[in-house]
């Protein structure tokens, strides 16, 4: 496995566990967010536990390389949905999408570099 790899692995190992822990948390400013892109509550907890099982599929992958590309898939979609709700539903300045975007152009740089 490359090195490059294995910090993008720990960068959005990071990034998603924050962004996890807020969502489980219903922390006020994800739980105001989550109001502005419109979608049910029940569905914040869905998208944490969803990142949850990334961040550990994520982790086995150090362990299981193969695991990398479809952990990769997992959070493009994940990504494209945040981009969307901040774009789209909650009509955010881009700049709110950005770190969406960053994860995003890091899943696929990890997919691309595990082939």
């Amino acid at each position: 496995m490359s090195t490059l790899v294995i910090v993008i692995q720990i960068i959005l190992a990071g990034m998603f566990s924050l962004s996890s822990f807020m969502k489980l948390k219903r922390t006020p400013s994800m739980v105001r967010h989550w109001n502005e892109y419109r979608y049910p509550m029940w569905f914040l907890t869905l998208t944490g536990l969803g990142e949850l099982a990334g961040i550990i599929a994520l982790l086995a992958g150090f362990r299981f390389p193969a695991l990398l590309p479809y952990v990769g898939l997992f959070f493009v979609a994940l990504m494209l949905g945040a981009i969307h709700a901040h774009l789209f539903r909650a009509k955010h300045r881009p700049v709110m999408a950005v770190n969406a975007a960053a994860m995003l152009a890091l899943s696929v740089v990890m997919i691309a570099a595990t082939y």
